[in-house]
Formats: structure tokens, C-alpha cells, sequence
């Protein structure tokens, strides 16, 4: 077996970063988690062309943060690699960037620490914590990024696992409280006002998967938008994903049921 291998014994419930995995065509996942994610994917179409112009908007503001001199990124939610990954597309534009990347499941990590290698004038570090455990993931990060510079902060895909009664507000004021001043914070999130019955059968389905830490909950854009409190919402503003700074060959599809948005902190 190579040293990033799936381990042999099989969980019984599905995880986020391998659903997503099987829905960006990756191999990295087990039988639970392709029911899971097949069945929630019959139930509202738009999650596959979804999750990819996610990872499409992911590149696009990892590469404006860039071009704006950002040369740290905290990626919480990392997900199992697949292609254009937040260090690849920031050391494309800035070889020297670091960043840190954060996910809760040790399958994810250990596939990081194979897949994602930093270029030699940068650095990638890996930080196995839950996205709600916000001084060990600063800690951590803090080995590799200075704190005291400013970061772009990636909750990509990774919010709606936290649940209102855990106060998700909170843990993104809280993040972004002890990052310098001219960090960003690059977001999106599953919308529930947005081909909405769809969106909550989908959810559904996939909560029934799940384990119970990680079942998910669709936010409404005024939801979304609470996130950027107290910060600069760069234009468009909160938008579905194809919105937000298409390129030349990028085609609108509102349809598409998740918000995302870029802002900086002053």
C-alpha cells in the first residue's frame, strides 16, 4: 500500500472531505461516503456542477488574494487534495507563499502530507483539529505563519458543518480576531434560499449519512453575509459562486445553490 492509501477498515458513516471527494471524481473514498454522496446528488442536481465552480471560485481568490500581496493562507477545511489546491495556486503567483492547511479527519491529513508539497521558496504545513477548536488551530498555525502579518483565512465549503447552537459566527469572529489587520477572509457556503427544496432534501439525505458531527446545514444569504461583520465585503459582494469575478470563460449559473464573498479585514 503507498504511504497515502485509504486504511483498510471501513467506517460507517460518511465523512465530508471523502463525499466531496467523490464528487470531484477523486478515488479517495469508501463505499459509504459514494452512497452518500450519489444519493444526495439525485436528490439536487446542482451539487456536483456546485462543488466544482466551488473549487473554481477558490482559485479565483486565492489568486486576487495574491496579486494583493497576500503571502499566507489558513486553509480550515482542507478536504482531501484534488487539483488546484489553495498552496498551488498562491505559489503559482507568489512562490514564496506558506500555507497551513487544517482538517478533522486523519485520513485527509495523511494524504496532505503526501500530495501537498510546497515549492522550495515556500512552505505547507499540515494541522489535524476540528474547525471549532480556533486556539489550536491558531497555535498550530502560528509555527508557520506569523499572525502578526496578514493571512487569507479559507472557511471554503466547511461552515455549514458547524450548527447554529455551536455558534459559527462566533468561531469565524473569533479566527479572524487574532489575524493581522489587511487579512481576508475568503468564504462560501451552501444556500438554503437558493433552489431551496432541493438544497434541504439533499441535506437530508446526506445527514442521514453522516456522522452526527458532520451533518450540514444550507445558510440563507443574510446568513452568509452575518460572517463578514465588521468587515469589508469586496465587490460583488455575497454572491452565487459563478459571480464572483468570472473570467472570460466563466458562464453564470445562478441556479447554483451556495453563496461565497471575499472581504477584508481593516
Amino acid at each position: 500500500m503507498n504511504e497515502h492509501a485509504l486504511p483498510t477498515s471501513h467506517p460507517t458513516h460518511a465523512h465530508p472531505a471523502r463525499v466531496y471527494n467523490v464528487w470531484l471524481g477523486g478515488k479517495d473514498h469508501y463505499q459509504v461516503d459514494q452512497e452518500a454522496a450519489e444519493l444526495a446528488a439525485e436528490a439536487n442536481p446542482t451539487i456536483v456542477p456546485s462543488v466544482r465552480a466551488n473549487r473554481a471560485f477558490l482559485g479565483r481568490s486565492v489568486r486576487h488574494l495574491a496579486a494583493s500581496g497576500i503571502r499566507q493562507f489558513l486553509d480550515i477545511g482542507t478536504g482531501i487534495p484534488a487539483a488546484e489546491n489553495t498552496h498551488e495556486v498562491a505559489q503559482r503567483a507568489a512562490p514564496e507563499s506558506r500555507v497551513v492547511y487544517v482538517d478533522n479527519d486523519p485520513i485527509v491529513l495523511t494524504h496532505a502530507r503526501a500530495l501537498l508539497v510546497s515549492g522550495p521558496e515556500g512552505q505547507t504545513d499540515y494541522v489535524q483539529a476540528d474547525a471549532r477548536d480556533v486556539d489550536t488551530i491558531l497555535d498550530a498555525a502560528s509555527r508557520t505563519l506569523d499572525l502578526n502579518r496578514p493571512v487569507g483565512l479559507m472557511l471554503v465549503a466547511i461552515l455549514q458543518y458547524v450548527k447554529d447552537s455551536e455558534d459559527p459566527w462566533d468561531i469565524t469572529r473569533r479566527l479572524l480576531d487574532r489575524l493581522a489587520p489587511g487579512s481576508y477572509l475568503v468564504l462560501s457556503h451552501p444556500a438554503a434560499d437558493v433552489t431551496a427544496p432541493e438544497v434541504a432534501e439533499s441535506m437530508r439525505i446526506y445527514n442521514e449519512r453522516a456522522a452526527g458531527h458532520a451533518s450540514a446545514t444550507p445558510r440563507t444569504r443574510k446568513d452568509v453575509e452575518r460572517f463578514c461583520e465588521g468587515l469589508e465585503i469586496l465587490e460583488p459582494g455575497v454572491v452565487t459562486l459563478t459571480r464572483w469575478r468570472p473570467g472570460p470563460s466563466d458562464t453564470p449559473d445562478d441556479t447554483l445553490p451556495m453563496w461565497c464573498a471575499v472581504a477584508h479585514k481593516a
